[in-house]
């Protein structure tokens, strides 16, 4: 389970820090309040702010770091049964975790969905608007064409249920770079297994770490996620093949750019 805390290092502002969240720095837009601009009725008033939003977030200006490489290399060695995630970034598709690995609970900027007749796109084919300030419209009906980035108000994308199946057989839970304060992902939390480990990665105990409701099989790493993944990495004898691969794909990424 990951949040937007394995994504500061590379550079994207998480949501809830006290003065340098994204929260605390979405004045410009003059929203009735900061939650609006990820809530759908405000979206069907005014989609502007959260384009603006967008326009800084979208997939491809900023690069995924070593937590993300990580996860990656737990799937190349067949450990990752799933990676639930409340990042819409795309920084974990960007590491190379292929999409059927990932549960994006809180969506995607890689699909989206004209908001009047349901015509389906590529998120790419929104770039070129977004990048441009302008509100993309769909050619057919004239529509506000929405990533389909789940929204307070809306529900949950159906593949978040499996978690229903995932959890139960899971061997060990990481929790990496999350609040837990937002339902119904925080109660993931819950729903392992008890004789299950879970390890915390993360700047401060939250969630059943904090309310003192630990398991005695229960490990929290507080600090910076990327020092407490390398630590992992390092007690697994992982960090060298952590390294290359993240060497490697970031080169191939680097070409294909320059191409």
């Amino acid at each position: 389970m990951a949040g937007a805390g394995i994504s500061t290092p590379s550079g994207i502002p998480d949501f809830r820090s006290p003065g340098s969240g994204l929260y605390d720095n979405l004045q410009q837009y003059n929203l009735p309040y900061a939650e609006a601009i990820f809530e759908i009725n405000y979206f069907h008033h005014n989609p502007k702010p959260f384009f603006a939003l967008a326009k800084e977030l979208y997939p491809g200006n900023y690069q995924p770091n070593l937590s993300h490489y990580f996860i990656r290399l737990l799937h190349d060695k067949g450990q990752l049964l799933r990676m639930y995630t409340q990042n819409i970034d795309g920084l974990e598709r960007m590491a190379g975790i292929p999409p059927k690995m990932l549960v994006e609970a809180h969506g995607t900027f890689a699909t989206a969905t004209c908001t009047m007749c349901r015509k389906e796109y590529n998120g790419e084919e929104l770039r070129p608007d977004i990048m441009e300030g302008t509100v993309p419209k769909c050619p057919t009906c004239k529509g506000v064409i929405k990533p389909d980035i789940v929204f307070f108000g809306e529900e949950l994308p159906p593949h978040f249920f499996r978690y229903l199946t995932d959890f139960p057989v899971a061997d060990l839970l990481i929790i990496m770079g999350t609040s837990l304060e937002v339902e119904p992902f925080a109660s993931l939390a819950g729903a392992v297994r008890g004789s299950v480990s879970r390890l915390l990665i993360n700047r401060d105990l939250v969630g059943p770490f904090a309310w003192g409701l630990q398991r005695h099989n229960d490990i929290a790493e507080l600090g910076d996620v990327v020092s407490g993944v390398k630590k992992l990495a390092d007690a697994l004898g992982w960090m060298q093949e952590l390294e290359d691969l993240m060497a490697r794909t970031t080169d191939r990424a680097l070409k294909k750019n320059e191409e």
